[in-house]
C-alpha cells in the first residue's frame, strides 16, 4: 500500500525526524489559509501515487497566500499518469544547501531491511544506481540487532564530513528505522535529506510503501489507503480478492498460483507478446472469482485476447470452465479467448467448453502461443 507524502510526513514527525510544517488541503481556499499560517513562500505539492509530479505542473512555488490558492486551483483535479489529484499538500519553500538521499528497503533475498544512501540527493535514486553506482553506499541491518551505532555513524560519514550533520543523520536514521519496522514497511525513504545554510538537517520529502500483509494486522494503517489514487482495475481485483497487477501489454492473463503466473507472463515474452497484467485467482474454486476476474481484464480497452492457463490441483477445471461460461453469459467478450486447462476434472472441464461451442487445450506452450499470434494480428 503507498502512502500518500502528506501521509508517510505524519508518521515520519510521530517517530520524531525534523520536517517543515505544512498541512494538507483538498480546496484552494484551505491551500490558502495553510499558507498564511506557515508564512514567506510555500510549495503547493500534488498529493498522488505517481512520479514524476514536477514534470507534470504538480509542484508550484506561491510567493502569497492568494498564489498558494491560485495554484491549488490549478493542480487539483489534473491527472498525472492516469490518476486524479484531490489533495495538495502545502509546504514552507526552504533554502537548501545540500541534498542527500537516505531510503530503506526489504530485500527478501537475505530477509533484511538495507539502507541506501547518497550525498546525490534530490532526483531519482534509479538514475543515480543506473548512471553512478559507487555514489550509493548500502548497509544491510540485522533485524535481531536493529542499526547499531558504529552501522550508523559509518552511513552517517557517507553523506557529511560536518560533526554536527553527521550525528544529526545518524539520529534520523536511527528513526527511520523505526518506523519502517514498526509499520510493517517494504519501503521508506527521504530524497531529499537537505542541510539549510544554518547547518540544520531536515527531511524534505518522505515516500512510505506498506507490505498489504501488515494491514489485517494494523487496521489504523489500512484506513490511510486512498483507493481513488489507485488504479480502478486493482481496486475491483483487491475487492474481489484476486491478485492483480497491471501491465502495459496486449494479452491478459488468468492464471492460478504466483509461480505459473510469472511463468505464463515470460512465455507470453519468449513467444514476442505482452502481457497486460498479473492475475492470480488462487486455490479457490468458486467460479465467481473467474467471472469477476474476466470482468477486470476486459474493462481494459488494450487487451486483445485473453489467455487462461490453468493447472487444476485444489483449483477443479471444471470450475474455472463453468466461471468462464457464467461470464460470457453475463457480459459479452469481444476479444478471443484461449483455455488451456489441465489437472483435477479436466475431461468435465473440456466438457463443459464444448457444450457451448468454446474449445480448450491441455498443452502450455501451444496456448500462449496461440494467444500472442491473435493479439498480433489484433493489434
Amino acid at each position: 500500500m503507498n502512502l500518500h507524502e502528506y501521509q508517510a510526513r505524519d508518521l515520519l514527525k510521530a517517530a520524531g525526524i525534523p520536517l517543515s510544517d505544512g498541512d494538507v488541503a483538498a480546496t484552494p481556499a484551505e491551500a490558502e489559509a495553510i499558507a498564511r499560517r506557515v508564512g514567506g513562500t510555500v510549495v503547493v505539492k500534488a498529493q498522488v501515487h505517481a512520479g514524476g509530479r514536477g514534470k507534470a505542473g504538480g509542484v508550484k512555488l506561491a510567493g502569497t497566500p492568494a498564489e498558494a490558492a491560485e495554484h491549488a486551483s490549478q493542480i487539483l483535479g489534473m491527472t498525472i499518469k492516469g490518476l486524479v489529484v484531490n489533495k495538495v499538500l502545502v509546504v514552507p519553500a526552504a533554502e537548501i544547501a545540500t541534498e542527500s538521499y537516505v531510503g530503506l528497503i526489504l530485500d527478501r533475498a537475505t530477509q533484511k531491511p538495507v539502507f541506501m544512501v547518497s550525498d546525490a540527493g534530490g532526483i531519482d535514486i534509479e538514475e543515480v544506481a543506473a548512471k553512478t553506482p559507487e555514489k550509493i553506499t548500502r548497509l544491510a541491518v540485522d533485524p535481531r540487532y536493529g542499526l547499531l551505532p558504529h552501522q550508523a555513524l559509518q552511513l552517517a560519514l557517507a553523506l557529511y564530513r560536518d560533526w554536527a550533520q553527521a550525528r544529526a543523520a545518524i539520529k534520523i536514521m536511527r528513526q527511520l528505522y523505526q518506523v519502517f519496522m514498526a509499520n510493517g514497511c517494504s519501503l521508506a525513504e527521504i530524497n531529499p535529506l537537505v542541510t539549510t545554510p544554518d547547518g540544520s538537517v531536515l527531511a524534505l520529502d518522505a515516500k512510505i510503501v506498506i507490505d498489504d500483509n501488515e494491514l489485517d494486522r494494523r487496521p489504523d494503517l489500512a484506513v490511510l489507503r486512498d483507493e481513488s489514487a489507485e488504479e480502478p482495475s486493482e481496486v475491483a481485483a483487491r475487492r474481489a480478492n484476486l491478485t492483480f497487477i497491471k501491465l502495459d501489454g496486449n494479452v491478459g492473463c488468468v492464471v492460478n498460483g504466483a509461480g505459473l503466473a510469472m511463468a505464463t507472463m515470460d512465455l507470453v515474452k519468449y513467444y514476442g507478446g505482452d502481457p497486460a497484467n498479473f492475475l492470480d485467482i488462487g486455490g479457490s474454486s468458486n467460479p465467481d472469482k473467474v467471472v469477476n476476474a474476466l470482468k477486470i481484464i476486459t474493462a481494459d480497452p488494450r487487451v486483445k485476447v485473453i489467455l487462461f492457463n490453468i493447472f487444476g490441483g485444489i483449483t477443479r477445471t471444471d470450475d474455472v470452465a463453468n466461471g468462464i461460461v457464467t461470464a460470457t453469459r453475463q457480459f459479452t467478450v469481444n476479444v478471443p479467448i484461449v483455455i488451456r486447462l489441465t489437472g483435477t476434472n479436466e475431461a468435465a472441464a473440456f466438457r463443459i467448453l464444448e457444450s457451448v461451442g468454446m474449445a480448450a487445450m491441455s498443452d502450455m506452450d501451444a496456448a500462449v502461443s496461440k494467444a500472442v499470434a491473435l493479439a498480433k494480428a489484433a493489434a
